[in-house]
């Protein structure tokens, strides 16, 4: 007990020690502001891929001043270290390869991350030559291995398709295709 007491003790008093605006920071000059700034961005870039509005978020979260907050982004855009298009790229290859989302579940998705629509929009255009209705069969196929016979069977088909983000007219006729046999 004592162990973690210390331990909590040491990290909270250095996140006091370094966060804008404290006494023991006032006195830093803005290129160590910065240091500290991107100090920050970096640890929470290195996990995994971010997008811009969730680098910016974090660092208002850690007391970093609004114009070292731009600094640091303007910084990390140049170095290649953000970028809003690449992570919309990734985002949308991951979701329909893992979790079999469709295009409405991916936009969402992306925007709900900070993504605006204009960059959101190219990374849902499908490059592969598996389209949108084929993925949507393929869901559907390792779900339900035989087609559903009975108006229960296919609503629950139906709404797994829904739950996945694909739209309603290409969800039925996925199921359609998939009562046929195709």
């Amino acid at each position: 007990m004592k162990r973690r007491w210390r331990r909590w003790r040491r990290s909270a008093t250095r996140r006091r020690r370094v966060e804008e605006g404290s006494p023991a920071t006032e006195r830093l000059d803005p290129a160590t502001h910065l240091q500290h700034a991107l100090n920050f961005a970096y640890r929470y870039i290195d996990r995994r891929e971010r997008t811009v509005a969730e680098v910016r978020r974090h660092l208002e979260t850690k007391g970093v001043q609004a114009q070292t907050i731009d600094d640091v982004l303007r910084a990390l855009r140049e170095d290649g270290q953000l970028d809003d298009a690449r992570f919309a790229r990734l985002f949308a290859e991951d979701k329909r390869e893992l979790e079999h989302w469709g295009s409405d579940r991916i936009r969402s998705g992306l925007i709900a991350r900070g993504i605006e629509r204009d960059v959101a929009e190219p990374a849902l255009c499908d490059r592969d030559t598996e389209t949108e209705l084929d993925r949507a069969l393929g869901l559907l196929r390792r779900r339900f291995p035989s087609p559903p016979g009975d108006r229960r069977g296919r609503d629950r088909a139906l709404g797994v398709l829904l739950r996945k983000g694909y739209e309603s007219e290409l969800a039925l006729d996925a199921l359609a295709a998939y009562s046929r046999g195709e």
